[in-house]
């Protein structure tokens, strides 16, 4: 594994003009530094029950055995963790108690929002780097692992108490991480079936493959990791107490789920044709979506280029409206 690269004294002019373009993931060093609240073990769980709310929110609870893993059953007909609901209060005071006890359950809040939850310290929290009105989401527990999975979307996160380490993987290396269901999924994104801290490299065997390709870096309180759009990510956290506050954003908006609606369609249409007709597909994909060759319609005049001119922009209702009838019409005639 390779360290992450670090970078300091971040500004929101550093990260947007140098270190986003990269499109790689990257260490910000101290940049959560000046937020208030920053404390270690009970004493960072005794300032978040001081600004709890009263609601109950849903956390996660696995037993002594899973090792801290949030995972999948050895079946997969469940999950080595199960989840409840509490008000905060209590889950903070039943984290609080694993603290002296070495064989205690994992526990841990998940990705709730932290305005919701925790109003007066998100009034005391702000991030420049990422788009103004992106909400803060936090986690809270003790020694879990969150499987390695990828979201569509980019990522600041802040770590606020413990140590974190995020391993990292480009997204090219999907092939390599041996993906579970797409439906059926611990979190809402598909995981890795291989425990990156237990690997079975005789059962999944191209791990070995995505390891090199790995990026590697621990995080300490006032830290932050930038996690780029679709790259792969393990998070482990290090200590009895560990507190992180994320912010998620995606610059298509309303439109960020439609890369993911296209592929189910693709999967649809293609996936089970035969394999000439796949590789047919694959030139054509490459052709006019990824634009392997540029723009697609370079060659023409300008006022007959259509769908097929990458640097115009799309009547994005128009082919909407095509899809439905194309969708909802058996007796659609296939072709343009």
């Amino acid at each position: 594994m390779l360290q992450l690269r670090e970078w300091k004294n971040v500004t929101p002019e550093l990260f947007s003009d140098e270190i986003r373009p990269l499109g790689e993931p990257a260490v910000l060093r101290g940049v959560a530094a000046h937020w208030p609240h920053l404390a270690a073990g009970d004493d960072m769980l005794d300032q978040l029950a001081a600004f709890a709310g009263t609601q109950p929110v849903e956390f996660t609870i696995a037993p002594p055995q899973s090792r801290g893993l949030l995972h999948y059953s050895d079946d997969m007909r469940s999950f080595t963790f199960r989840k409840q609901s509490a008000p905060i209060g209590e889950i903070l005071k039943a984290l609080k108690a694993t603290l002296d006890n070495p064989g205690a359950p994992t526990i841990a809040i998940q990705s709730v929002d932290l305005a919701d939850c925790f109003p007066r310290l998100a009034a005391s929290i702000s991030l420049d780097l990422v788009p103004p009105g992106t909400r803060p989401r936090i986690w809270i527990g003790n020694r879990a692992k969150v499987a390695t999975h990828n979201d569509p979307l980019d990522n600041i996160a802040c770590v606020m108490a413990g140590r974190r380490r995020f391993t990292l993987f480009p997204p090219e290396q999907i092939g390599n991480l041996y993906l579970g269901p797409l439906h059926n999924t611990p979190a809402g994104t598909p995981i890795s079936m291989v425990h990156l801290t237990e690997p079975d490299l005789a059962r999944y065997p191209r791990f070995a493959a995505a390891i090199e390709t790995a990026l590697v870096g621990e995080l300490e309180p006032g830290d932050a990791i930038f996690i780029p759009y679709q790259w792969f990510h393990h998070v482990e956290a290090l200590d009895p107490v560990n507190v992180l506050v994320n912010y998620w954003w995606n610059d298509a908006g309303e439109a960020a789920q439609e890369p993911w609606d296209a592929m189910l369609h693709a999967i649809l249409a293609i996936r089970q044709l035969p394999p000439a007709q796949r590789r047919a597909w694959q030139a054509n994909f490459n052709h006019y979506v990824f634009l392997a060759n540029g723009n697609p319609g370079a060659h023409l005049p300008e006022f007959v280029r259509g769908l097929l001119d990458s640097d115009a922009p799309l009547d994005k209702a128009a082919i909407r409206a095509q899809l439905i009838r194309a969708l909802t019409d058996r007796d659609t005639v296939p072709g343009p």
